[in-house]
């Protein structure tokens, strides 16, 4: 049976990764997760200016699901808010359906 929820994916510079997994954690999600991600956008140019002579700036989606639009506004809310006036980034909220909702139901349940 299928379960709805919200989608929040956040797009940004994976140097910010360990930080934004801490505000989502925080804020009571049960998970998340990260891919590698690239593209183009307003930004264009990398916010280091630095040659790339690692993986340290190049960009990740975070994909999180949640049970509540509210709780992923408050994570977009907090993430935009602390990090993209100095970094690229997006987010965004898409509504989805979770087929395994046994997998996303939290130890109180659904």
């Amino acid at each position: 049976m299928a379960k709805p929820a919200s989608q929040l994916v956040i797009v940004t510079e994976k140097l910010l990764m360990k930080k934004i997994a801490k505000i989502i954690d925080n804020a009571g999600a049960t998970g998340y997760t990260v891919v590698p991600a690239t593209g183009r956008g307003s930004r264009n140019v990398r916010s280091s200016g630095q040659p790339i002579v690692s993986d340290t700036f190049t960009d990740i989606k975070i994909e999180v699901l949640v049970d509540n639009r509210d709780m992923a506004l408050r994570i977009a809310d907090e993430v935009a808010g602390e990090f993209f006036n100095d970094y690229a980034g997006i987010a965004y909220i898409c509504g989805a359906e979770v087929l395994s909702a046994h997998a996303f139901c939290g130890p109180d349940g659904c």
